[in-house]
């Protein structure tokens, strides 16, 4: 093998080691999220969010809380076929998504800024 050939092998194999160096420490649902304290908060307060995976207005919420939605207690209420809903939001009176549910059993339903969930709860949108 020349040495130009081997060069370049050795660069490519460098080059990939990089890269997957990078990939492996830099993972963006590892770096935290803008809103991880806010959403953790209203976990602590015992707030709950009722969702369904068809539902479009749940996907909206879901999308606001970016990778933070993680720290939320969110409930997937949708049976597999979207003909029903299971027994846990049944029994909560669950009848739209998405459904807050404040620690004191309150209910809201739809769509909410984090600025009424803040009003609502208490929970501060800085860090």
């Amino acid at each position: 093998m020349n040495k130009k050939k081997k060069w370049l092998i050795f660069g490519s194999i460098f080059a990939a080691f990089i890269l997957a160096m990078y990939f492996l420490y830099y993972n963006p649902n590892s770096t935290p999220g803008m809103y991880d304290d806010f959403a953790k908060c209203l976990t602590e307060k015992g707030v709950k969010i009722y969702t369904a995976y068809w539902c479009p207005h749940c996907k909206e919420q879901k999308e606001m809380f970016g990778t933070s939605i993680k720290y939320l207690n969110d409930t997937e209420c949708s049976l597999p076929n979207a003909a029903g809903q299971n027994d846990v939001c049944n029994k909560a009176g669950i009848t739209g998504y998405p459904t807050w549910e404040l620690g004191n059993g309150t209910q809201i339903q739809g769509t909410q800024t984090f600025e009424e969930l803040s009003r609502l709860t208490g929970c501060s949108l800085l860090n």
